[in-house]
């Protein structure tokens, strides 16, 4: 197991700890718990819609920043 998942499974169990705790009884909990599942559910259901839709995700495209003063990628911009 990779340390992300391993590190997100640790996670996932004292959030579910931390709900054991609400429901009998801290009921100060229950504000903060809810709001990381209310946003996770409202991200999979756009992220549903989206590809209902018909919408593909974009791969991000990077572009190297040119460095100040390099006068051969400006000339080569003004080639283009």
């Amino acid at each position: 197991m990779k340390f992300t998942r391993a590190v997100a499974l640790v996670l996932l169990v004292i959030y579910i700890f931390l709900w054991v705790l609400a429901l009998n009884g801290a009921s100060s909990l229950e504000g903060p718990l809810a709001i990381p599942l209310i946003l996770a559910i409202l991200v999979a259901v756009l992220v549903w819609f989206q590809r209902f839709m018909g919408f593909t995700p974009k791969s991000p495209k990077f572009q190297e920043p040119t460095p100040p003063g390099d006068d051969a990628a400006k000339d080569d911009k003004d080639a283009e």
